[in-house]
């Protein structure tokens, strides 16, 4: 930096973190540049995509690019992305244009820690119930509306905490965690990358959090959700402390207590028992979401739906499935593609005796035990 004094000359620098006094003497003039307000960046998507002012694109803007916080060169290269991609349809630019556009300028670091899925589902995937559905769609609405409420609102906690949103999924395995993380992934036009906890979790003192402070960091700079796969691993309750071992861990919880409250993004956990996780996390999620075992009426629905697109025989019927086997919708899946493979290796339609097969199958499976057509 000093060699870089202009003299009369005028140098303007720009950087992502604080000016620190020590880098240059004199000082120079330090002008902190804020984010950009969101009606601003609506604006900046506006001029971008080539619309006059109050002209109507035909959908949302606002709405459409609330969940991306790009900065304004990346927006106009997102809006240049999307206009091509319209042009490629022939047709003026969409919705869809445009969060695949702004996908694209979101590409991270994230991927030597995380998996990456590109959503290809959407709501009417989901068998739920009503109630779990409602808390999926409070979820996505604070994601997309968080900018305004907690910032052109001024509804943010303060204390250094930051605007983003954290939320539990809770339930037994096979109950639509997953499924649902990459449904409001989709649903906001993000991209969901799923954490590796075994590249993230080290044996060595001090590794574990070197290793979440760098996914945390790149998440905080890139539009996308993160999702904790069974994160009791990382976010289970603290223990007493008997030996080193047991104060390092506890120092590795205090660290993740400190950076949720920081963090930006949004962070979805999930984890087959609610009662593994610390206190001390579920205080600081926005959101809890409980993914109940299905009941008869709900596991006839999944069977139906895991049979939209597999050709079936006329008389086929899910019912006794549904009624004599407490399968999970993940299980049911699993029973449907056992049933899927036989039909086809007979060249025929999927019967009622190969989804009974299947259903027994997945009993097997779990260890239980199996009476006819009556699971015990």
């Amino acid at each position: 930096l000093r060699s870089l004094d202009p003299g009369d000359t005028p140098v303007v620098l720009t950087g992502p973190t604080a000016y620190d006094p020590q880098w240059c003497d004199p000082d120079p003039l330090v002008l902190d540049a804020p984010e950009s307000p969101r009606s601003n960046r609506t604006r900046l998507w506006a001029d971008a995509l080539g619309l006059e002012p109050g002209e109507d694109p035909g959908f949302d803007l606002a709405t459409t690019v609330a969940p991306y916080r790009l900065t304004g060169d990346r927006v106009h290269r997102a809006a240049r992305s999307a206009l091509r991609f319209a042009a490629l349809d022939g047709t003026p630019p969409t919705a869809d244009h445009i969060r695949r556009a702004a996908r694209g300028q979101s590409a991270s670091g994230l991927e030597r820690h995380a998996r990456r899925i590109t959503p290809a589902v959407g709501w009417d995937d989901l068998v739920l119930p009503e109630d779990t559905r409602e808390h999926l769609h409070e979820l996505a609405r604070r994601a997309r509306h968080r900018e305004q409420v907690l910032g052109d609102w001024r509804l943010s906690a303060g204390g250094g905490r930051g605007r983003g949103v954290l939320a539990m999924f809770a339930g037994e395995s096979g109950t639509g965690k997953t499924l649902s993380a990459e449904v409001v992934a989709a649903d906001l036009g993000l991209d969901l990358y799923v954490i590796q906890l075994s590249s993230v979790v080290d044996k060595y003192v001090g590794e574990t959090e070197k290793n979440l402070e760098r996914v945390f960091t790149e998440a905080d700079r890139t539009d996308a959700v993160l999702l904790f796969d069974e994160a009791d691993a990382v976010f289970g309750k603290r223990s007493e402390v008997k030996d080193s071992h047991d104060r390092y861990a506890n120092l590795e919880s205090a660290y993740l207590l400190q950076r949720l409250e920081a963090f930006n993004g949004i962070a979805l956990l999930t984890t087959n028992l609610r009662s593994n996780i610390d206190d001390a996390f579920t205080r600081r999620l926005d959101l809890v979401v409980h993914f109940p075992f299905p009941d008869e009426e709900q596991r006839l629905a999944l069977w139906r739906h895991s049979l939209v697109h597999v050709p079936c025989a006329d008389d086929l019927d899910p019912t006794p499935c549904a009624r004599g086997f407490e399968l999970s919708g993940g299980a049911i899946r699993s029973a449907v593609m056992t049933a899927a493979y036989a039909a086809a290796g007979r060249g025929t339609p999927v019967t009622t005796d190969d989804l009974l097969t299947g259903a027994r199958r997945e009993y097997r499976k779990a260890g239980r035990l199996v009476i006819g057509d009556t699971a015990m």
